[in-house]
């Protein structure tokens, strides 16, 4: 009897420290894809460290989605999510904010654009209520299992595509279920 409760409670173990290197490797990988997003690992991986400082240094991510979108009264941050926005001019590293109203994205850098014969430095913005969201669908390359997308469509069939998430799952549960939320809201 006392036999069988020992090895029941390795078994237990066992599944549990399995589950977790799984959720580890999983991390890690997304993690490398990550830094292999960017044009360059090393500017990736330097682009993480900065944003984590101005996180630190400003209070939280809280605190920087407040400064950098305008917030409601009654809105929250529900998540923020390290990861690129793909764009024309090629990946665009920031953070996507999921809020109680909307999904907002903010380069972590600003970027150069021209006006006339000037360079103009901007932060790359995009901000779209919950109530405008038509899907959110989570993809993988079929070329390379590793790279992982999500693919958000407003109502007016704008798509953002967002790609190198440290917490791909993550992301992709709370912002299905974001979307979820808003439209039982709406009905």
């Amino acid at each position: 009897d006392t036999m069988d409760s020992v090895k029941d409670v390795l078994g237990k173990m066992g599944k549990r420290f399995g589950e977790a290197a799984r959720k580890t490797e999983n991390t890690a990988g997304n993690f490398w894809q990550h830094l292999k997003t960017g044009p360059s690992i090393a500017d990736a991986a330097m682009g993480r460290v900065s944003q984590i400082t101005k996180v630190i240094a400003e209070g939280g991510y809280e605190k920087i989605f407040h400064q950098t979108f305008d917030v409601l009264p009654e809105e929250k941050l529900k998540k923020p999510f390290a990861c690129y926005l793909s764009t024309s001019a090629g990946p665009v590293m920031g953070v996507l904010y999921l809020s109680n109203v909307k999904l907002a994205f903010c380069s972590d850098n600003p970027l150069a654009y021209k006006v006339g014969d000037k360079n103009e430095w901007s932060y790359y913005k995009v901000a779209i209520p919950l109530a405008q969201l038509r899907s959110v669908n989570p993809s993988t390359s079929r070329t390379n299992a590793a790279e992982k997308y999500i693919q958000v469509v407003s109502v007016d069939n704008h798509e953002f595509w967002f790609m190198g998430f440290v917490y791909y799952d993550s992301a992709v549960k709370h912002l299905q279920e974001a979307l979820q939320e808003a439209r039982i809201l709406q009905a």
